[in-house]
């Protein structure tokens, strides 16, 4: 792990990707040190088929924001689960728990495009983007 990661919510990567309100806050930089949950990245490119493009193509192009993918573990998924009671009422996905629990775990801050977030109650430094 490496404490100056950060990382990734999957509307960070579609922000970046269609170049929406808070992309310019995303530095080479910061996506150098960026990290996204293998669920995160699914979504995303779950997301672009969805809206017509080629398979590969969104694939190319999601998985080129990010170089750091982490596989979704046990212990994720535990945690994934214990965010359902402090999220519900926001109404985050389990990718979003996923991602927030992979920050957690880490120990790092999270990128989101969500603004609801910034109504959660975590020990963990969430920054929205717009």
């Amino acid at each position: 792990m490496n404490s100056n990661n950060v990382v990734l919510d999957a509307s960070i990567v579609l922000a970046a990707l269609y170049r929406e309100p808070g992309f310019d806050k995303l530095s080479p930089a910061l996506l150098a040190r960026a990290v996204i949950s293998s669920v995160n990245l699914a979504e995303v490119h779950s997301k672009l088929v969805a809206q017509g493009w080629q398979v590969e193509q969104a694939w190319k192009d999601c998985s080129g924001i990010v170089d750091q993918v982490v596989p979704f573990t046990m212990e994720q998924a535990k945690r994934t689960g214990r965010l359902v009671p402090i999220t519900r009422s926001l109404g985050l996905s389990l990718g979003d728990r996923a991602c927030l629990a992979l920050a957690l775990e880490r120990d790092v801050p999270v990128y989101t495009a969500d603004r609801s977030w910034k109504n959660l109650k975590l020990d963990l430094q969430i920054v929205v983007i717009r």
